[in-house]
């Protein structure tokens, strides 16, 4: 037989066995974190509700959140998030727990956001050190063997946009591309230092590719997606590979996490003039909001399909604090324009979301197959 029509049989058999073990009827999970801020506590007091929620349903003390959900996104601090929840320690679990990332983040804060005071006084304006963010990223992302992660070292597909400046373009990284070719994997502190340069704050970040042929200057990804669900959304439909079921927005079950509000009225003068770093904080917030409307339409006739929690820009003048986050009511895009305020608090709304997604059981999509499973058949004979 020739070797073409070899290779073809070879990979005609794994692609059944492998759609056997997929449940056509089971919708993938999507989790996404918005960027916004220093703290993410919006999307940090809903990640701990999550995953408490998600084992006071199961039963299972030891359950976290990417047992139930088939990939996650993240931009600026929420790509920091996203990461620690879904980097492998070596053992197939992440690194982190809901409740851990959030603590670290917050013990760490100073030094993630730490203020370089020299440049302040050059630039007259605040800014941020990069050396002490890379630092904390890096011993966050390297394991106790001594082994730094990469985009392929997590338990499950992970998204995260940035805007590289040398092609003039969004660049996002993902775990997919990683797996395809050494030239997409990059360091996992990398993508989200790269994610996190906000140009006010920090300078623009170069970062390259494993193999050194895939170069990248980046700047934050929240410029251009503050809230990354819809490329998640885009990347499920059109990845085939790892999600071969999926065939519209139907066989979606949708999570995304808001980190309040960037701007407000204290930030806009009384003559209606606003500051430059207030546009680019109404700027940021229409990205998101606009990105929210739209998968509103998308998922007009099956609602539940679609949360997001989001603050309202209540409570104190420095923003919500953690506690009150789930006691807010929620907030709903209508199709074709505006919102509502809904009866549920955002902690209720998750979990609702959460009954569904223990309803459904735990993710149990296959690995991809591989030249590495084909040449292993070809050796047993197949």
């Amino acid at each position: 037989m020739e070797l073409s029509k070899v290779t073809l049989e070879i990979f005609t058999k794994l692609e059944q066995k492998w759609l056997s073990h997929c449940e056509t009827t089971k919708q993938i999970r999507i989790l996404s974190i918005d960027g916004g801020g220093t703290t993410g506590i919006v999307a940090g007091a809903s990640l701990i509700h999550l995953e408490d929620q998600i084992r006071l349903k199961t039963g299972d003390p030891n359950a976290q959140i990417v047992d139930f959900f088939d990939i996650i996104a993240g931009t600026g601090i929420g790509a920091v998030l996203a990461a620690m929840l879904s980097a492998d320690d070596g053992t197939g679990h992440p690194l982190f727990t809901a409740r851990e990332a959030v603590k670290f983040i917050s013990h760490h804060n100073s030094q993630l956001f730490k203020v370089n005071t020299l440049a302040g006084v050059l630039h007259r304006r605040k800014r941020f050190s990069g050396k002490s963010m890379d630092k904390v990223l890096k011993e966050m992302f390297k394991r106790e063997d001594g082994k730094v992660l990469t985009l392929k070292d997590t338990c499950k597909p992970l998204l995260v946009p940035c805007f590289d400046l040398k092609s003039s373009a969004p660049f996002v990284f993902s775990r997919a591309d990683a797996s395809e070719s050494p030239s997409f994997n990059f360091e996992l502190w990398q993508v989200c230092r790269a994610t996190s340069a906000t140009p006010s704050l920090f300078k623009p970040f170069a970062l390259t590719s494993i193999d050194g042929k895939t170069s990248c200057s980046a700047v934050d990804g929240g410029l251009v997606m503050n809230n990354p669900t819809a490329a998640a959304v885009t990347h499920v439909l059109h990845n085939k590979r790892d999600f071969p079921s999926v065939n519209g927005v139907e066989d979606l079950l949708v999570l995304s996490l808001g980190n309040g509000p960037s701007c407000g009225r204290s930030k806009v003068h009384n003559n209606g003039e606003c500051s430059t770093s207030s546009v680019i904080n109404i700027v940021l917030d229409g990205v998101s909001e606009t990105v929210d409307q739209m998968l509103g339409n998308a998922f007009c006739w099956n609602r539940t399909n679609y949360v997001r929690i989001q603050a309202n820009g209540l409570g104190s003048d420095k923003g919500p604090r953690m506690e009150e986050v789930l006691k807010e009511r929620g907030v709903e895009s209508l199709p074709f324009g505006g919102k509502r305020l809904v009866t549920e608090t955002n902690g209720q709304r998750l979990e609702g979301f959460v009954q569904r997604l223990v309803a459904s059981g735990e993710t149990s999509l296959p690995p991809s197959p591989c030249k590495e499973s084909a040449v292993s058949l070809l050796a047993n004979g197949l």
